[in-house]
């Protein structure tokens, strides 16, 4: 069994309860091996201008995203290998590591972990040390603003869990939203030249979730 499974193994499936919904997280691992490991270091390494001995962030903010496909099985499987695919070209001279969240969501509401909460994944350009990522399938095309009720409430939870676990965060924005965090403490990219512009998950989406865990004070953007 591999230094993955391992580790998801010790968080195991879990429950969380609010008030409002109870919380359920299913592991379902993608591929992160040594070489995986390996191109993250050295992807720290080359944006962000740290040596770094393993790959753990202390996480402070949330990304909320859609996967711009509706089949969770398509979105899984462009996560789950450790290297890029060929047609991200957007991307592809900044680093040959796949992208990758440490949560997916599917269109019914379902959470799955695909990774360790607190290890990188390659997932907004900028912000990756410092937070955790949260795909939710659907955005059709990258243009529809289609996300489910069921994933909405999915998602309020799965922020009322990452606060509560992780003191430690103090924000919360949408992908579309990142760029606004250049300039900030949190910021650490260092090629000027490396951004994509981005739609996800929406304002509206994003404001439906504000509004819902609004006592947590969690900060947008440059705030």
């Amino acid at each position: 069994m591999n230094k993955l499974l391992l580790t998801l193994s010790a968080f195991s499936i879990l429950a969380y309860a609010n008030e409002t919904h109870e919380l359920k997280i299913i592991d379902k691992p993608i591929n992160f091996g040594q070489e995986r490991i390996d191109m993250t270091k050295e992807y720290i390494k080359k944006h962000y201008g740290f040596e770094v001995d393993n790959i753990e962030i202390e996480p402070k903010i949330i990304v909320l995203h859609w996967t711009a496909d509706m089949s969770f099985e398509k979105s899984f499987n462009r996560l789950k290998p450790q290297k890029l695919f060929s047609d991200r070209k957007d991307i592809a001279k900044a680093s040959a590591l796949n992208v990758s969240a440490q949560f997916l969501v599917k269109r019914d509401g379902t959470i799955y972990r695909l990774m360790p909460e607190n290890w990188m994944a390659r997932h907004v350009i900028g912000l990756n040390y410092s937070s955790i990522g949260v795909e939710n399938v659907g955005g059709k095309g990258n243009k529809k603003d289609d996300l489910t009720p069921a994933q909405l409430k999915s998602n309020i939870a799965l922020v009322r869990y990452l606060k509560e676990k992780y003191p430690s965060i103090t924000h919360m924005i949408g992908h579309h939203e990142y760029k606004e965090m250049d300039g900030t403490e949190l910021w650490l990219e260092r090629d000027k030249g490396y951004r994509t512009e981005k739609s996800d998950p929406g304002d509206a989406f994003m404001k439906k979730v504000r509004d819902a865990v609004k006592d947590l004070k969690l900060l947008d953007t440059n705030k």
